[in-house]
């Protein structure tokens, strides 16, 4: 697909491997102006936006559960004279991802009937919030690291906790002292600051068109909801609240629904130090 013309559309691509897990950028140079333009993979829309000088960009999140194999992006472009669609395969190579099992206390495994209530509507709340994402790009810079410091996990483990299988781990844990300024990855709306039963104190950032960040166990909020924060304005202070046994700093990116490694946003979205 790198590089490939369609039809009416030449697109190019940038990633750091085309696997499940992986944040897919496409640069798509259009015939002529375009109104509008639409981005639709693995069954959902995906970020696309105006990139100036001609081109426009759309961000394409392969999830973790992703078949490998060939995949349509298929691409609708309102453009002046009339509409543009062109169809682009995609190749999706398998990818291998680590398996770890621990013996930890029961509670950790299967939570008290007491509060599986509470965690069934903080589910339903959490899949109302990556529906109703802004319909505009609120991001408008690089993206940065919310702490300093390289990720200590592997995104993509899938654990065994005494014997059963649980979900794999969709995120980036970075190791940083209780207190640690946490840094709003890149410029949005905060859908959720307050306290979950898995992740604890958490803040979820919109960033629009159906990007999320999200930041986990933190021990403080400086943000509320509703607020609209700049990449790089500090959101929180890095804690060990939630279903953790440690302090640490987890965060976790959704784009077109797809639960994507923060790593590969900071790859080709940016990549700087926030601190």
């Amino acid at each position: 697909m790198h590089g490939a013309p369609g039809r009416d559309v030449h697109v190019s691509v940038a990633a750091r491997s085309i696997q499940p897990g992986e944040l897919v950028v496409l640069t798509l140079t259009l015939p002529k102006h375009a109104e509008r333009v639409r981005v639709r993979a693995f069954d959902h829309d995906m970020p696309v936006f105006d990139a100036g000088d001609g081109t426009w960009q759309a961000l394409v999140g392969i999830d973790l559960d992703v078949t490998p194999g060939r995949h349509l992006v298929s691409i609708d472009a309102h453009v002046t004279g009339g509409d543009v669609h062109v169809s682009e395969p995609l190749l999706v190579r398998s990818k291998t991802f680590a398996t770890r099992s621990l013996r930890v206390d029961e509670n950790y495994v299967n939570p008290p009937a007491a509060v599986e209530e509470r965690i069934a509507r903080e589910a339903a709340e959490m899949r109302r919030i990556w529906q109703s994402s802004a319909h505009e790009r609120l991001w408008t810079t690089s993206f940065v690291r919310p702490v300093p410091g390289a990720s200590v996990s592997r995104f993509g483990t899938r654990s065994v906790f005494n014997g059963q299988s649980r979900n794999p781990h969709g995120g980036g844990d970075f190791l940083s002292p209780s207190g640690t300024p946490i840094h709003a990855p890149g410029r949005g709306r905060v859908a959720l600051a307050r306290e979950l039963y898995f992740s604890g104190n958490t803040v979820i950032i919109d960033h629009g068109l159906g990007f999320f960040s999200l930041l986990a166990h933190l021990s403080a909020f400086d943000v509320h909801e509703g607020e609209v924060v700049d990449a790089g304005q500090v959101v929180g202070r890095v804690g060990a609240t939630g279903r953790v046994t440690g302090a640490h700093l987890h965060w976790a990116v959704r784009i077109g629904g797809a639960r994507v490694d923060p790593l590969a946003v900071l790859a080709l979205l940016g990549g700087k130090s926030s601190g």
